[in-house]
């Protein structure tokens, strides 16, 4: 029992970091289908304002979260309002735009921060273990999985309840006839891509006391983030949620039977395999042409 109980705490704790950077991507692409290849840079950059807000004016990582949503969420809006909106529905360009960007975030840290590791610390009274069921679990990582399920059902809430998500929602569907009743797609793009931007920085700012921060981070979450959201379909919001469950426990089962390395090749194999068959991916969401 303790064995299983480990096992599926190890698989929700990769489940809720994979939630968490997914989630920005998967509102971004689901809504504006930009291929953004830029979103690990917004995820490392969300490590390093955890970084300089911690080392250099003495915030606590949790006291740091809101602002660190609002800088990412200005970036994401101005990078929206200076590139991406004059390349809208020209995806090639959109890649070519949004790696380049990627890559002068990435050498701008370099420069600004030195290329050496950083290093956030965890809240004090985060840093012990809890015992669940006779398995241990470090508080810090239940911590992420109960905020990133938070910040899921404040994402959902938004788009399923509020007006600015009926529009949104109404875009997605058919961008013209939505423009022809006087809602305006630029404005709503923007704010969809600034909150998707925010939601990248705090994914950022919360695993860095889990990995060390370096320019080259975003690197790996990107990949991460793209698997979730090709397998849970791109405008699937309950899609990337069980889609993070399901290759964070086929992750750790895979890691626990052999080792990281080859538990990440056999879960990429998998997804490739099935979108080879499923291209919609699991948990599509049918929308009127």
């Amino acid at each position: 029992m303790e064995l299983v109980v480990s096992q599926l705490l190890t698989g929700l704790s990769i489940a809720s970091i994979l939630m968490l950077v997914a989630l920005g991507l998967a509102v971004i692409y689901g809504v504006t289908g930009v291929i953004n290849l830029a979103h690990g840079e917004f995820v490392m950059l969300g490590a390093y304002c955890a970084w300089f807000l911690q080392s250099q004016l003495g915030m606590g990582l949790l006291e740091s979260l809101i602002p660190i949503f609002f800088i990412l969420a200005v970036f994401g809006w101005a990078v929206e309002a200076l590139v991406i909106r004059h390349l809208y529905d020209r995806p090639l360009d959109t890649i070519l735009a949004t790696w380049g960007i990627g890559v002068m975030a990435q050498q701008a840290i370099r420069l600004i921060a030195g290329g050496e590791l950083r290093y956030v610390e965890i809240p004090a009274f985060l840093s012990g273990s809890v015992s669940l069921f006779g398995a241990s679990e470090s508080a810090y990582r239940l911590f992420i999985l109960g905020l990133a399920l938070v910040l899921f059902g404040l994402t959902w809430v938004i788009y399923r309840r509020t007006s600015f998500g009926l529009k949104l929602r109404a875009i997605t569907q058919n961008r013209e006839i939505a423009s022809s009743f006087g809602i305006n797609s630029a404005r709503i793009y923007r704010s969809t891509f600034a909150y998707g931007a925010g939601i990248a920085g705090l994914a950022g700012a919360l695993v860095s006391p889990l990995k060390s921060v370096s320019p080259e981070m975003g690197t790996t979450y990107v990949v991460d983030a793209f698997m979730v959201v090709v397998l849970g379909g791109a405008q699937s919001l309950l899609g990337t949620v069980a889609s993070s469950g399901i290759l964070g426990e086929l992750s750790g089962f895979l890691a626990f039977h052999s080792n990281d390395t080859l538990a990440k090749a056999l879960v990429l194999l998998a997804i490739v395999i099935l979108i080879r068959f499923r291209p919609e991916g699991l948990f599509s969401t049918r929308v009127r042409s």
